[in-house]
């Protein structure tokens, strides 16, 4: 089985890095309202630093109720079919007080964050702009591309700045929705910064809020336009690196800029890192990592942003730097229920990962948040704790699956078998695949080569259950992935793949006819959309 590669980042690029990093003596950061510096800030010190390792503790020893903490899980676990939540992480006073994993994800195992990804863009913004590689939020965006011809340029594209993309208020004429049709567009085109530079504008900037990911892809180019490094190694020398985060993963587009909207993937332990950094407004371990300015401007929503505009799902009291913002806490949410709760009143830190479902604030303010009863300890709680293990527990069970009987194979199958099909444009940007069968065996090998989100954009491979039962194999990333599929009919074979901690949950229904195929594809995890299209025998 072929697993993609690990992004690498070198030591002699990230020396140069860290030598590259000055500051700008002692100007006041460009950001939040005029004369805001930050200011001094009260906090809860920590008593240690996650670095190298969370510590953990009982619910009751950081003053919280583990019998409403196992009513959290209890309710995660009536609902996983419906919510598919892979992790749950509650960190409080600086210490792990649970820590819950669904099979097959596990503690170690890395998760795509999705738009999760943005936040942490926003911070790297913030270090930029400290370091002065940035001068601040007010430039103009088009000034950070003076060799590139940008289309549609007009007095509205020439005043956009950098707060306008970091407050998704750019002005561009961006579709987005369920499933983000200028992005999708962005993502087929062989130039993603191009395609964002050229988007003409709808309105003025800084005037209505519209979700559009390719503000943030050009947040990513404007990172390695004036670090003259990318993102990723950007990050690894001052946000990841300080934190002690050092296992990520983060695809590049075709001309190897990181995806600044989304495809981070890290483990929930070191999304938690993020949210403790923001509750010690940007300080860790001694050294400020991000200014406590930014922290506190990131988080709050600028005037004039229109709640009648946002996502139904996401509407809260405000949007501020790539944070979701809430009356008593911010977030950073991404799809498929993935989310960093940072809940500075509890000092507090909650982190879900899952591939779909609306888990959210509800459930945040039915359990989590009433189960901080006491910034003191609490009387222990033995019966409560064991039902919270137990909970926890029975999430990392593996489910029974009862095995059905395989039919014979369908003549086609062995006539298709092995044979790779090149497929036409698509929504998904899917390029080929393939399936192969083995006669009278309960498994089959199915095999694509995605161009989204694959580093490198190389072949995968998958075992797929025959008899009823999910095969698990390494994906993309070489996070897990589950797959099973059945012939309907003659010439038809369904499919359904479960990338997990990729988050997509993928059904395929492959009609084989001659050397063609035909491809239903719909992603039935979170409503990412469905496309058909052909493709044919590769000579």
């Amino acid at each position: 089985m072929k697993n993609l590669a690990g992004m690498l980042i070198t030591v002699a690029i990230l020396a140069l890095v860290v030598a590259c990093s000055g500051s700008k003596g002692g100007e006041a950061p460009a950001y939040g309202p005029a004369g805001d510096t930050g200011g001094p800030v009260s906090v809860r010190s920590p008593a240690y630093w996650p670095t190298k390792g969370w510590r953990t503790s009982t619910p009751e020893e950081q003053g919280m109720d583990s019998e409403l903490l196992a009513e959290a899980m209890g309710h995660l676990l009536k609902t996983k079919e419906h919510t598919r939540i892979h992790s749950m992480l509650i960190v409080r006073h600086g210490y792990i007080v649970a820590d819950a994993y669904f099979y097959p994800f596990g503690r170690d195992s890395k998760h795509d964050v999705a738009c999760v990804s943005k936040s942490f863009m926003s911070t790297m913004i913030g270090i930029a702009i400290d370091k002065g590689y940035i001068d601040g939020v007010r430039q103009p965006v088009l000034g950070f591309f003076p060799g590139r011809t940008v289309a549609n340029v007009d007095a509205d594209k020439r005043a956009m700045t950098l707060e306008d993309l970091l407050t998704n208020r750019s002005g561009f004429a961006c579709i987005n929705g369920a499933t983000e049709a200028t992005l999708m567009e962005m993502l087929s085109s062989p130039d993603w910064v191009q395609f964002a530079l050229d988007l003409p504008m709808a309105e003025r900037p800084g005037t209505r809020f519209v979700y559009c990911s390719s503000n943030q892809h050009l947040l990513s180019a404007i990172i390695q336009q004036a670090a003259g490094v990318s993102a990723l190694e950007f990050a690894q020398a001052h946000l990841f690196g300080p934190l002690g985060i050092s296992d990520v993963a983060w695809p590049a587009d075709p001309r190897g800029y990181n995806h600044g909207w989304a495809g981070m993937r890290m483990t929930p332990h070191d999304m938690a890192k993020l949210g403790l950094l923001y509750l010690q407004k940007g300080r860790w371990e001694g050294r400020q990592v991000v200014s406590p300015a930014w922290v506190e401007t990131a988080t709050r929503a600028p005037e004039g942003a229109d709640p009648a505009d946002w996502p139904d799902h996401l509407i809260g009291d405000g949007y501020g730097y790539l944070w979701w913002i809430s009356s008593d806490w911010y977030r950073a949410v991404g799809r498929g229920a993935t989310m960093i709760h940072v809940v500075p009143d509890e000092d507090m830190v909650v982190v879900l990962t899952g591939a779909g479902g609306k888990v959210g604030e509800e459930w945040l303010r039915t359990y989590i948040i009433p189960a901080a009863r006491s910034e003191t300890p609490l009387p222990p709680n033995r019966d409560g704790l064991a039902l919270l293990e137990s909970r926890i527990r029975e999430a990392a069970t593996p489910p029974q699956a009862e095995p059905k009987p395989v039919p014979p194979l369908p003549g086609i199958a062995q006539r298709v078998s092995g044979r790779t099909y090149v497929l036409e444009p698509n929504l998904f940007g899917l390029k080929a695949l393939s399936m192969t069968f083995h006669k009278g065996g309960d498994e089959a090998v199915f095999r694509w080569t995605p161009s989204i989100d694959a580093d490198g954009g190389g072949e995968v491979e998958y075992r797929v259950g025959l008899d009823n039962v999910f095969r698990f194999s390494p994906g993309r990333f070489g996070l897990p992935a589950a797959a099973r599929g059945s012939w309907e009919s003659d010439n038809v074979f369904i499919l359904h793949l479960d990338e997990i901690g990729n988050i997509c949950s993928w059904r395929f229904i492959l009609t084989f006819e001659g050397n063609r195929v035909t491809v239903q594809m719909q992603e039935v995890g979170t409503d990412l959309g469905e496309a058909t299209f052909g493709g044919t025998v590769a000579d």
